[in-house]
Order: C-alpha cells, then sequence, then structure tokens
C-alpha cells in the first residue's frame, strides 16, 4: 500500500536518528523525501542512498533552519525539484544538557533559534505552499510535559512547540492544513551513541521506569508519522500523540 503516493515532504534535521527514520518511513509509502542537514552531508546522502534501495526517491539539502536565507534554500530547491510541498516534518533541534548555573547566552540562543524561531519559520513558509492542503508534523518531546533537571531550555522549546501546534491547527485548519505534534521518549539513535547515552545507567533507569520495558527505536516514531501524514489521520488536528512506550 502506498499511503503517500506522490506527495512531496521535508523533513528537517534528517541525516541521522528519528529524522531519517521517518524520512525512510515515509518514502516507504510513497512519498517524495527532502533530506535536510546542516553539517553532515555524508550521513544525509546515505539516507537518500537507503531510500533509492527501497525504490523510493529523495534528494539532500544543506540548509542551517536557524538561518533564513538556507530556509529559502530548502524551499527553493524542494520546489526546483518536485514543484510542491505537501507534507512537513520539523524534527531538527539542538539539544544541551545544562545545568541553571552552566547556562550561557551562546546556549540558549543554540537552542531558541533553531527549536523555536527555525520551526516557526520554516512552517511559515511550508504553509503558504501548501495550495492543496496539507500535515504539519511537529517533534516534540516527553520533556515538553515532564522535564528533566539541566533540560531547562530545551523543555521550554519544546512546550512552545505543544503550544505552537495547538495555535497553528487553528489559523490553517480552513485551508485544510492540518498541524501535529508527536513527542518521543528517549530513542536510541546515532546521538545517543555519540553522548554516551546508549547503554548508560540513564538509560536503565528510563527502560525501568517505561511500561512496554524498552527504548524506542526510530521507526517506532517513523509508523506514527506516516499515520499522522496520510489521508487516514484527516480528521485529526491540533493533537500531541506521546510516543514512548508508555514513559510519562
Amino acid at each position: 500500500m502506498s499511503l503517500l503516493k506522490d506527495k512531496v515532504v521535508i523533513i528537517t534535521g534528517s541525516s541521522q536518528g528519528i529524522g531519517a527514520g521517518i524520512a525512510i518511513g515515509l518514502a516507504s509509502q510513497g512519498a517524495k523525501v527532502i533530506i535536510n542537514y546542516r553539517n553532515n552531508s555524508a550521513r544525509a546522502n546515505q539516507v537518500v542512498k537507503d531510500i533509492a534501495a527501497l525504490g523510493g526517491t529523495a534528494i539532500a539539502v544543506g540548509a542551517d533552519i536557524s538561518k533564513p536565507a538556507d530556509i529559502a534554500k530548502l524551499f527553493d530547491e524542494t520546489i526546483a525539484a518536485f514543484g510542491q510541498l505537501d507534507i512537513l516534518v520539523n524534527n531538527a533541534g539542538v539539544l544541551e544538557f545544562e545545568m541553571l548555573e552552566s547556562l550561557t547566552a551562546e546556549h540558549l540562543k543554540a537552542q531558541i533559534d533553531t527549536n523555536l524561531i527555525g520551526t516557526i519559520l520554516v512552517t511559515q513558509k511550508a504553509a503558504s505552499l501548501m495550495t492543496n492542503g496539507g500535515s504539519i508534523i511537529n517533534i516534540s518531546a516527553t520533556t515538553s510535559i515532564n522535564p528533566l533537571p539541566g533540560t531547562l531550555v530545551f523543555s521550554a522549546t519544546k512546550a512552545a512547540i505543544d503550544n505552537i501546534t495547538k495555535v497553528l491547527a487553528k489559523e490553517l485548519g480552513p485551508r485544510n492544513i492540518r498541524v501535529n505534534t508527536l513527542a518521543p521518549g528517549m530513542t536510541r539513535t546515532e546521538g545517543s551513541v555519540e553522548k554516551g547515552i546508549a547503554g548508560s545507567d540513564f538509560e536503565k533507569q528510563t527502560i525501568a521506569i517505561t511500561p512496554l520495558g524498552r527504548i524506542a527505536q526510530p521507526q517506532d516514531i517513523a509508523n506514527v508519522a506516516v499515520f499522522l501524514a496520510s489521508d487516514d489521520a484527516g480528521w485529526i488536528t491540533g493533537e500531541r500523540i506521546q510516543v514512548s512506550g508508555g514513559q510519562l
């Protein structure tokens, strides 16, 4: 079945992790996918190859969504390649673990510019191109309602994303553009491995309080993203779906 046949989707921050998982999931349902990356073109191009190996269509576009000029480039290349936009997944995000006493203006700026301002500006441009309706999926986190020490700025930006979703669902609904949020819990990604989270006591503690007894894989999140992007979710907007195996 091709739930998303010939739909065009941008997924920000999709060269690895949850974003890459969502890209592969949507492409497997017939979507034409723009893999957005900030720095790692090699990883982005590998996702493109993985999608092609499954018979899908994808291109990689380098763009830092904290920079308006890069956002313009991302959409220009999307329209040049595919001529339309139907789905946006706002996945790009910055997470820096810092306790209050260690926070600097640079920590604030790095996370707010990408997680909040970049998400708004990308959504603004995407909505202007969705002339036949569309689906926007924002990626939040369990910490938006159950924050952890050291995630002050990140959790604040994700709580803002939850509220942005509700506002934009009301603003864009009359144009048949649906806006929803996915809130993953701990997920095994390249980033969690690189930061030493994978296999750590923190991961073990998280598993212990997760009713389904494990942490997520990117595919777990992708499965729900496919649903929200498709017409099967045509009567769902303004919702926050927590995808965390029951972890609160």
